[in-house]
């Protein structure tokens, strides 16, 4: 069988059906967005895309592609110098203010002096929230990653995968609606990956209006993990391919051992190529 991208044929034997927009209220919308950077260099290009809630979303592309260009956009850390970005009907840096959006960095960013506990908290201590209420949310969020037990440990005393969890619990304390994750378990042993995987997509389940935009180059976590996958060309990014992982949830191992997860990743592989 032969599918299409961008009106050119690519060869496979497995084409994902057409994700619908409209399955879910719009969330975040782009419209030819574009940005250049003062050095002249143009990082995207006529980038446009219907983000819905509810969806778990994948952007994988060749290194300088704009990936984290667009997630530093959609949080308010940088501006778009073309077309329009707009978030749950605000622009980035409001959606930001009112906790709507919350980011999760390769590096955990934990902070070293500051107990586990403390560390997640941090968010809602900034914005004021009472004591009581930030003990019992930072409870929550540890409990959904596994390490209520651990509130009271430093980050020195936790592995890598703990670490990361501690920053994922971090960015659920606020309870966003629009969670950016650019490669967090890139430094990760593939055990460790793959568990944090199974995790994260446990705790996206829980929350059904919570969305996330997930930046990977692991073709393979990018097909386990999404709804659809968002393919990008080399710089200046635009997206050449949209491609939905039309697999059920909830997803588990032997999702990963199927003939049709094999077919779906040797599909985007091509997508990439292409």
């Amino acid at each position: 069988m032969q599918v299409k991208i961008d009106n050119q044929a690519v060869s496979g034997s497995h084409e994902p059906a057409v994700f619908d927009p409209g399955q879910g209220k719009l969330l975040v919308k782009m419209e030819h967005l574009g940005k250049v950077y003062g050095n002249g260099t143009i990082a995207l290009q006529d980038v446009n895309l219907d983000i819905s809630e509810g969806e778990f979303l994948s952007f994988v592309g060749p290194s300088g592609c704009g990936k984290s260009t667009i997630f530093k956009m959609i949080a308010g850390l940088g501006a778009p110098t073309g077309g329009t970005l707009d978030i749950m009907g605000m622009t980035p840096k409001e959606a930001r203010k009112q906790s709507e959006i919350a980011f999760v960095f390769q590096d955990h960013t934990l902070l070293p002096w500051c107990s586990v506990q403390d560390n997640v908290m941090l968010p809602l201590e900034l914005r004021g929230v009472p004591k009581k209420t930030q003990r019992e949310e930072a409870a929550r969020v540890l409990e959904l990653v596994g390490l209520k037990d651990y509130m009271k440990a430093l980050p020195r005393q936790l592995s890598g995968g703990m670490k990361m969890r501690v920053s994922i619990a971090r960015a659920l304390v606020s309870r966003p609606k629009l969670l950016l994750m650019d490669e967090p378990f890139g430094a990760l042993d593939e055990i460790t990956r793959q568990t944090l995987q199974d995790e994260l997509l446990s705790i996206w389940q829980q929350d059904q209006k919570m969305t996330v935009l997930f930046v990977t180059h692991n073709v393979f976590e990018a097909v386990f993990l999404s709804t659809r996958v968002i393919v990008m060309t080399p710089r200046p990014g635009k997206v050449s391919a949209t491609i939905e992982i039309p697999e059920p949830f909830p997803r588990d191992e032997t999702f990963r051992t199927t003939t049709g997860f094999s077919e779906l990743v040797r599909y985007v592989s091509g997508a990439l190529k292409h």
